[in-house]
């Protein structure tokens, strides 16, 4: 934040332009009231996206104000800037007055996340003397929806959807009152003029509450209209309600998440410590992952056979409600089948869902924009987002380098998010999801049209992935020209996502473990250490390469990943011998086992990759921990769940060649000695044994890049595996590194566009 000018010798009046942050977080309100506390006179208003004030009165106490704006300011807001310039001359009336807001063009307009209902709104809540008494839709200015329900800025109710609403006296008596704490509250409403709640087949209000209460209780599915879609919800402790859950998800094996009523009965859940007590209570309100308690009241089938489960606490005044009368935890999921987008409207939601769920809690508030739920947890001390939604997006984050025009940024194919750079900063959009088919490549449109609008920014760049077969790069191409287009590189988006997070000089060294990216050389990277910049990158060490026998059939199968080790990993120091992988040879189907060895000796659809991601994949098959993957990364979380027993291992063999002047990890020695000792040790401690050896790989690789910089950025979708992480940042430290993670910015390919806009906003500039 930064003051152009002080008020030292003050004629007329001051303007205050204050950037960052600050519609739709109760800064005007703060303002009213801070200037009059202070005695001055003059009027606020917002101003596109920032607030403009204006100001007279006595120097000491302009003075005073412009201190405490920036001191006391709403908890919810963020000042990146104060400018100020002296109004000479400038007169004004008497007191202080919020003005009507006004549209000004140009970037830089933030727009604040969904905030959880607040404290002083729940007393409300479930006060029988209180007007808005069990109403499902009781907000004020520091808590309820923002992004979801926004259709432009500057941020007024004529721009939201709520307005169709038109405010009773009541409500408009608070709206108006500038000590009331729904002052200038855009979603302000009550029962008398607000939305209503309905029940599929007539019931309204209450009554519809009551009867999604009873069907739930019963042991029945309900899709439920959240804040920013559709979700399904079950009693949580009920083994057929689950199932049916996952039927209707089309989910068999993923984790579902899990809301308990309170933070105590979080606690009977999941084992919380404080940094993730901390995540459950924030405004946020991610889905925070913990380790499953073996007590808790939850249906195995919740979390899969995993030792984590997903919680998270009430976010909005209908969950209150739901979670206050049954009393239980329940199972709160997207409304969608897997590989769809989250539905935002009745319509969708029957389609897709209507024959399989009992009932559907509607109401009439409109859903602008989709936002699903955000994920996160802690890795090494520190809370780490796994997916940015609701709560998070569309929080702008700093650009090392700004562009010099408008740039947009469409990241990858899975766990797709769009990213829109205007001035020195990036607005990272929510979580899409995977780019798969024609609804999802829709949602990700919609999402880029309205950062568009909101930014009120016309990109006149894009950057995209390196992968011509990526939905996101072909859009990229429809819509850009050749001259306008700028490919990043997978695992340099990636690095410098984290990088740029942190703020981190040049050079810093990437550590890139993730499943599949193209590289520069048009071969399958994914284990990867780079030395880097901004603008560029040197590939100083990987993985060996390994056959993916079937390609994207390898990925769902970890199976063939495994016996692609054993028959074609011949860059190394020789294949795993089929000797000692008798038990997975065994398992298999000797078809497969023949039809894939063909494969890999014919190189039929074969492609070669220097993965991490796909080496966890084989080893969890080897080990006979998974061969089959349900969802991306099954196979790596059950083998991190498999080593959990064991806090402490010794690492197994490995070895580091020098080929084509990188330097390359030989997993052959490992792979033969974890094979070796699972015959004589538990399978757990040899996966905790691997978990070791990668760390200590890493740190190899890390100390053989040389040059200045003791930086080093861990990208990549591998880095989601906690015990990884933990112990590799601890390692690097003791080695003399200093380690990031991605903290705001997934470090998965949900952080991708990032830090596409990082890396192509540092190469327009250099042009």
């Amino acid at each position: 934040m930064t003051a152009t000018i002080t008020p030292t010798q003050l004629h007329g009046g001051l303007r205050v332009e204050v950037h960052g942050v600050v519609q739709g977080v109760g800064f005007r309100p703060f303002v009213y009231r801070t200037a009059t506390n202070c005695g001055l006179r003059g009027d606020v208003r917002n101003a596109g996206g920032h607030v403009t004030i204006r100001i007279a009165g006595p120097n000491h106490a302009v003075a005073a104000f412009l201190d405490r704006l920036v001191r006391d300011a709403p908890a919810q807001a963020r000042i990146d800037r104060v400018d100020t310039a002296f109004l000479d001359g400038w007169s004004t009336g008497v007191g202080f007055h919020v003005l009507d807001s006004v549209a000004v063009g140009g970037g830089g307009r933030d727009l604040p996340p969904d905030l959880a209902t607040c404290a002083a709104c729940l007393i409300e809540l479930f006060d029988p003397a209180d007007r808005r008494y069990r109403y499902p839709f009781i907000n004020c200015t520091d808590c309820g929806p923002r992004a979801t329900i926004v259709t432009d800025l500057p941020y007024d109710r004529v721009r939201t959807t709520m307005s169709g609403f038109a405010m009773c006296t009541d409500c408009a008596a608070e709206y108006h009152d500038p000590t009331d704490r729904r002052f200038h509250a855009e979603p302000i409403a009550c029962p008398t003029c607000g939305p209503q709640l309905s029940w599929r087949g007539g019931a309204v209000g209450e009554a519809a509450l009551a009867a999604a209460v009873e069907t739930v209780a019963g042991g029945g599915l309900v899709a439920v209209k959240g804040i920013g879609g559709y979700q399904l919800v079950c009693d949580a402790t009920d083994r057929a309600a689950v199932a049916r859950m996952r039927a209707a998800k089309q989910r068999p094996t993923k984790p579902l998440a899990v809301m308990a009523p309170d933070l105590d009965a979080a606690g009977r859940l999941a084992h919380l410590d404080r940094a993730q007590r901390a995540l459950l209570i924030s405004t946020a309100r991610p889905i925070v992952l913990a380790a499953r308690r073996t007590d808790a009241r939850l249906d195995a089938g919740v979390a899969a056979g995993l030792p984590e489960v997903g919680v998270f606490l009430p976010y909005s005044p209908l969950h209150h409600l739901l979670l206050h009368r049954l009393a239980r935890p329940l199972v709160v999921t997207s409304a969608n089948r897997a590989g769809e987008p989250m539905a935002i409207d009745s319509g969708s939601v029957l389609q897709t869902l209507g024959s399989l769920v009992d009932g559907v809690l509607d109401h009439d508030r409109p859903i602008h924009s989709r936002y699903d739920d955000s994920v996160a947890s802690v890795v090494a001390g520190a809370p780490r987002v796994v997916r940015r939604a609701r709560g998070y997006a569309p929080e702008a984050l700093a650009l090392p380098v700004a562009p010099p025009e408008p740039l947009l940024a469409v990241g990858a194919q899975l766990k797709q998010t769009a990213a829109l750079a205007t001035g020195g900063q990036a607005v990272l959009g929510p979580h899409t999801g995977d780019l798969e088919d024609a609804q999802c490549l829709a949602a990700f449109e919609r999402t880029v049209a309205t950062l568009a609008r909101l930014r009120d920014a016309d990109p006149r760049f894009v950057a995209h992935d390196l992968h011509p077969g990526y939905l996101s790069s072909q859009y990229a191409v429809a819509h850009f020209p050749a001259g306008r287009r700028l490919a990043v590189q997978h695992h340099h988006a990636h690095v410098a996502a984290v990088a740029a997070e942190h703020s981190l000089p040049e050079p810093f060294i990437g550590v890139a473990y993730d499943g599949l990216g193209l590289g520069d050389d048009g071969t399958l990277w994914g284990g990867e250490v780079l030395l880097a910049g901004y603008t560029g990158y040197r590939r100083m060490g990987r993985f060996a390469l390994a056959p993916l026998p079937g390609g994207a059939a390898a990925v769902r199968r970890p199976a063939r990943m495994a016996l692609g080790y054993i028959f074609g990993a011949e860059e190394f120091g020789g294949p795993v011998p089929p000797s000692l992988a008798g038990d997975l040879l065994t398992r298999l189907d000797p078809r497969e086992v023949r039809v894939v060895r063909r494969m890999i000796e014919r190189r039929l659809n074969t492609p070669l990759a220097s993965s991490a991601g796909r080496l966890f994949d084989a080893v969890a098959s080897l080990l006979g921990v998974a061969d089959d993957s349900g969802y991306e990364g099954e196979a790596a979380i059950r083998l991190e769940a498999a080593a959990a027993p064991f806090p402490t291992a010794a690492a197994l063999r490995w070895r580091l060649v020098r080929r084509g002047g990188l330097w390359v990890y030989d997993p052959a020695p490992t792979l033969r000695e974890a094979l070796e000792r699972v015959a004589v040790e538990p399978v757990g401690l040899v996966a905790a044994r691997f978990h070791t050896t990668v760390a200590e790989v890493t740190v190899a690789l890390v100390s053989r890049v040389g040059g200045p910089s003791r930086t080093v950025c861990l990208g990549g979708g591998v880095w989601q595996n906690s015990r990884l992480a933990t112990q590799t940042t601890a390692a690097l430290q003791t080695a003399g590194f200093h380690a990031y993670l991605g903290a705001r910015v997934p470090v998965n390919d949900g952080g991708i566009s990032y830090g596409q806009a990082v890396v192509a906003a540092a190469q327009l500039a250099r042009r």
